[in-house]
């Protein structure tokens, strides 16, 4: 987490800007699941996805999969290999 958290004051003054106002009991509930939002936000900014294929490239990576597996089961390994390569490039 950060060293600055929202307090349940800032969270009403935040919410009361945005024209959503909130119940007093609320301040407080609000201001920590924003608090936790952040942390989560700020460890997934942290994780190194490394060679880690984007959404799209390995939704076409498990296509090409189940298409090679269907259409010749025993070279399967080899088109799945060679799709996920081109991928990464």
């Amino acid at each position: 987490m950060s060293a600055v958290e929202l307090t349940a004051a800032e969270a009403a003054r935040c919410a009361l800007r945005a024209g959503l106002p909130l119940a007093g009991e609320r301040h407080a509930d609000v201001a920590a699941t924003a608090n936790h939002i952040h942390a989560v936000i700020s460890t997934l900014r942290d994780l190194d996805f490394g060679e880690t294929l984007p959404a799209a490239q390995a939704a076409q990576a498990a296509q090409a999969a189940q298409a090679a597996q269907a259409a010749h089961p025993v070279r399967a390994a080899h088109v799945v290999e060679r799709e996920v390569a081109d991928a990464s490039l």
